[in-house]
C-alpha cells in the first residue's frame, strides 16, 4: 500500500526520473540497499521501484515511525521491519529482514544507518556503511541490488523549520529527483570486504543519479570515489 501511495504522491512534490543499469532486476528474496539523505528519500525510492520494476519491497525503518498514529498500523500491514537503533534490540531487525527474504519478498535497507547531519540541501557521497547489510547477505545468501537516489534533500533537509518549509514549497518548486538502479551483485563472505564492495556500488549508483539532476546547484560538493571502512553496530 505504501509503495502505491508513494507512486501517487512523489510526482506532486518533484519531477522523478528513473534509470537502471543493463541487467538490473530485483528477484524474489533480494536485498535492496540505498543511500540515505533525507526523510523524503524512502518515498522517492519506493515510487521509482514500483514504476520501473513493479517491485514493492519490505522496508527496514526507524522504530519511532511505529509510534505515529495510523502510520504504524500501515507499516505493519505492509510487513515493514522496525529498527531500534542504538539499543540492544537493533540486531532484531536483521532477523525480521531474514524472515521476509525467506518468504520471497525483497527487502530495502539503508546501510548508513542514519540521515547525514548536514543542513545544506546539496548532494554528497554516501557515508560509511554499517556491517548489518553484509551480515544479512552472508546469513541468507541473498543477492544485493545497489540503488542511488538524488534530489530528496531538495524536498526536505536541515533543521525542523527548514524541513517543514521544504515540504510545503516543494509542490511549487518541483525539484528534479532521480533514482538509479544498479545491477545485482553477490557479496563475499568477508564482512569488511562485502561492506566495502556494497558501499562502492551504492556510491556509483548515487553518482549516476546525482549527475542526472537537471539543476547543477543540487550537486554542490565534489564527487569522491573513496569510501570508508564499515561501522559495526546496527543494521
Amino acid at each position: 500500500m505504501l509503495s502505491r501511495l508513494a507512486s501517487r504522491l512523489v510526482p506532486l512534490f518533484g519531477r522523478l526520473t528513473v534509470t537502471a543499469d543493463p541487467g538490473a532486476r530485483i528477484e524474489p528474496g533480494t536485498i535492496i540497499v540505498v543511500n540515505h539523505t533525507s526523510l523524503a528519500d524512502p518515498a522517492l525510492v519506493l515510487a521509482a521501484l514500483r514504476r520501473r520494476l513493479a517491485v514493492e519491497p519490505v522496508l527496514l525503518a526507524a522504530a519511532g515511525l511505529w509510534r505515529v498514529p495510523g502510520l504504524g498500523r500501515a507499516l505493519s500491514r505492509d510487513g515493514y521491519v522496525p529498527v531500534h537503533r542504538n539499543s540492544a534490540h537493533a540486531s532484531a531487525a536483521l532477523d525480521g529482514a531474514a524472515v521476509a527474504l525467506a518468504s520471497g519478498r525483497p527487502v530495502m535497507l539503508y546501510a548508513e544507518g542514519r540521515i547525514p547531519p548536514r543542513r545544506e540541501s546539496a548532494e554528497a557521497p554516501p557515508e560509511e556503511f554499517r556491517t548489518g547489510l553484509a551480515r544479512l547477505a552472508g546469513a541468507t545468501g541473498a543477492p544485493v541490488v545497489p540503488v542511488g537516489q538524488a534530489g530528496a534533500r531538495r524536498i526536505t533537509s536541515g533543521g525542523t523549520a527548514k524541513q517543514i518549509a521544504g515540504v510545503l514549497t516543494a509542490p511549487l518548486r518541483r525539484p528534479c529527483l532521480h533514482v538509479h538502479i544498479g545491477a545485482p551483485l553477490r557479496l563475499p563472505a568477508d564482512v569488511p570486504a562485502a561492506t566495502a564492495l556494497a558501499h562502492g556500488a551504492v556510491t556509483e549508483a548515487w553518482r549516476t543519479a546525482a549527475l542526472a539532476l537537471v539543476d547543477p546547484a543540487a550537486v554542490a560538493r565534489p564527487v569522491s570515489r573513496r569510501g570508508r571502512g564499515p561501522r559495526r553496530a546496527g543494521a
